[in-house]
This record gives C-alpha cells, sequence and structure tokens, in this order.
C-alpha cells in the first residue's frame, strides 16, 4: 500500500517509472535492489533508468529495465552550443516517456531538474541537507529523509527512498551478463588452460590507496598455487594497472597464473568471476560484482567508509586493515597519493581466509 498523500497522486500503479542515478559503476550495481523491488511490486510496468554513458555496461542485461538513457560526460568537451543541444534532447525524450513515477536517487541539481521536468505526478527524492531551500522540495512531490543514512549501507540508503510506496524490498544486489560474456569467457579459459576450480584476484583499483602491495599479494599467489588452484589476474586497462600487475607477475616467475588484465569487458568479468571458486580484491567494482554473484570472496578493505561499501550480502570474508594498524579519516584522503594503506594486513591473514573459503 502507499501512503495516502501518494495515493492521491497515484489512483493506479505506474505503467512508466523512470529512476535515476549518475554516479560511478559501484554506485549503479548498488542501485539493483530498488530497481527490482520496483519490478516485483510492478510487474506490469516499464522501469527506465538514466545513468551516465561510462556506467551502462552495469545494468545493460539487467531483465527488469526496460530502457536506459544515458548522459555522456564527454558532451561538454563539444563546447556549450553541442552540449546544451544533447541535453535538451535527452530532456525531451525523457517528458514523451510520460511517467507516472520518478525516484531520484541523485543529489544532483541536474538529476533534480530532470526529476521536474518528467511531468511525473509521483517524484520521490531525499531530504538532503545540503540541498535545503526552495527549488529542491519544487523538483519533488515528496522528499525521503536522510536522518540515519550515516549508519546505512549504501544499498539500505537507496532502498529506503521507497518507503512512501510501502513496498516489500527485494535486497539482493544483480550483477547480470550475456550469453555472449560467458561464451567469451569460455574460449579465453579454453585457450589459456585454465581449469576448474580457479582463483580470480583483482589486485588493482584506479585508486591506488586502496591497493595491497605487489610484494604481499605475490606472496598470497605462491601460497595458493601451491595448493594447485590456477590463478586468472584482471585490471582495468588503465596504464598503472596494468604495471602493477607485471610488478606482481615478475615475482611469481612459473607459476600456474594467466593474466587477463586489461583484456575484458566489465560484463565478461562478470561472467568470468561468476566460474571462479574464489574471489579475490580490493576495494572496487569488481568485489561488489563478485558479492552480487554470490562467489566466494576476499575482501580487502583500507581508509574508505566500510559501512557505506563492504561488499554487500558477500558470501566470504572482509578483511579491514583497521584491524591491523591506525587508518585516516576517509574525508581527509588524498586520493592521488601513493600510501598503501592496507600495507598493515599480513599476507598470511588474506591467505588463511582464501584457505578456509576454497574447497
Amino acid at each position: 500500500m502507499m501512503t495516502q498523500a501518494l495515493a492521491t497522486k497515484m489512483s493506479s500503479p505506474p505503467r512508466r517509472i523512470l529512476i535515476i542515478k549518475l554516479r560511478h559503476h559501484g554506485d549503479m550495481l548498488l542501485t539493483t535492489p530498488v530497481i527490482n523491488s520496483l519490478r516485483q511490486h510492478f510487474p506490469d510496468a516499464e522501469i527506465d533508468m538514466l545513468m551516465y554513458h561510462e556506467t551502462r555496461d552495469m545494468l545493460a542485461c539487467l531483465p527488469a529495465l526496460t530502457n536506459m538513457f544515458t548522459i555522456d560526460r564527454q558532451w561538454k568537451k563539444l563546447g556549450p552550443r553541442v552540449h546544451t543541444g544533447h541535453e535538451i534532447r535527452l530532456v525531451r525524450r525523457l517528458m514523451q516517456r510520460k511517467y507516472d513515477l520518478v525516484v531520484n536517487l541523485g543529489d544532483q541539481w541536474r538529476s533534480a531538474i530532470v526529476t521536474r521536468l518528467s511531468g511525473a505526478p509521483v517524484r520521490l527524492g531525499f531530504d538532503f541537507p545540503k540541498r535545503r531551500g526552495k527549488i529542491w522540495p519544487f523538483c519533488h512531490t515528496q522528499l525521503v529523509s536522510t536522518e540515519g543514512h550515516g549508519k546505512l549501507h549504501t544499498v539500505e540508503q537507496n532502498l529506503a527512498i521507497l518507503a512512501p510506496l510501502n513496498l516489500t524490498l527485494s535486497t539482493q544486489a544483480t550483477m547480470s551478463y550475456s550469453p555472449e560474456d560467458e561464451q567469451v569467457i569460455s574460449n579465453l579459459l579454453h585457450e589459456h588452460g585454465v581449469k576448474l576450480p580457479f582463483i580470480v584476484v583483482q589486485p588493482t583499483s584506479r585508486w591506488f590507496f586502496k591497493c595491497w602491495t605487489e610484494e604481499k599479494m605475490a606472496e598470497t599467489f605462491r601460497a595458493l598455487s601451491a595448493k594447485g588452484f590456477p590463478i586468472v589476474v584482471t585490471a582495468g586497462p588503465d596504464k598503472r594497472e596494468l604495471e602493477m600487475v607485471e610488478k606482481i607477475l615478475v615475482l611469481c616467475p612459473g607459476l600456474n597464473i594467466t593474466s587477463l588484465a586489461g583484456k575484458l569487458t566489465l560484463r565478461q568479468l562478470a561472467a568470468l568471476i561468476d566460474q571462479a571458486a574464489l574471489f579475490i580484491g580490493v576495494d572496487s567494482v569488481p568485489m561488489h560484482m563478485a558479492a552480487a554473484l554470490q562467489t566466494p570472496l576476499v575482501a580487502l578493505f583500507g581508509p574508505s567508509k566500510l559501512t557505506f561499501w563492504k561488499p554487500w550480502q558477500a558470501k566470504g570474508e572482509v578483511i579491514w586493515a583497521g584491524d591491523y594498524g591506525p587508518l585516516p579519516d576517509p574525508d581527509t584522503i588524498n586520493t592521488h597519493t601513493s600510501e598503501r594503506y592496507l600495507d598493515a594486513i599480513p599476507a598470511q591473514v588474506v591467505i588463511d581466509a582464501a584457505e578456509r573459503l576454497l574447497p
């Protein structure tokens, strides 16, 4: 049942719903419980998503979504006139959809303006303290309190916006990929002679302060390889990430290690992780993917906000560097620092956790 205030605005189940989230890849994955909850409660509705273009791969195969509309952040490089033209055409397309319900998970003015221009009779947003004033409430028909968000995981924060709808919530995150993605991975595993069961390790993040040292990662590789498990290493295509992987591999001569670093799309990576016996990784998108896929995992965490960003409903163990040494306040970190805050975690702790989870 909906609240009385919403029931007067939406007398029948919504035919079209728009969800807005303009953030990073991991943030998009953690919106899937909201999408799944709406799909579960409104099975006949068309559910669309507005997101950044570069994050589209995270939701491209999600069955619950009908359409994905994207904002390309490269538009701003085309000059003000062209950029504005793209934005206007996008908003017009959204207005033509005639949404009955808009769920704005964002805190940007752009997301609020799109919410208002959608013309939907029900427009939900969060009552962010930094957005107090006249314009933010004007863009939404109902604002949901963020009080208590500081103690909630990001998934729980997202789901809180559905409170006015009084829905039965689906809390499981979903990472989807296509049969074509699965076939690519099967071919690559066959090509490299990787046999089941194998371990996937993502030692890198685009922010190096979230990474462990190459020496400790190599020590872990050597220990697990000695147990007879093939290891598949993955990483993003960034030059610094690939260099980190190479440094680790140099420290592991003669081991049964296959590097697919920089060679996979996000959905192909999901298909790989889904077949793995174990995932080991730092605080990054692949860690959230492994948790959503329910692949056993060992997650190495540093000075990120653990309450917000630990792997959601993970099957495995989270190892926090703060249990082994002091960490700085997450809000004070220079994200471009070369400091390796995870270095406090002993290699043997990770090795022991991995061995407990391996078949």
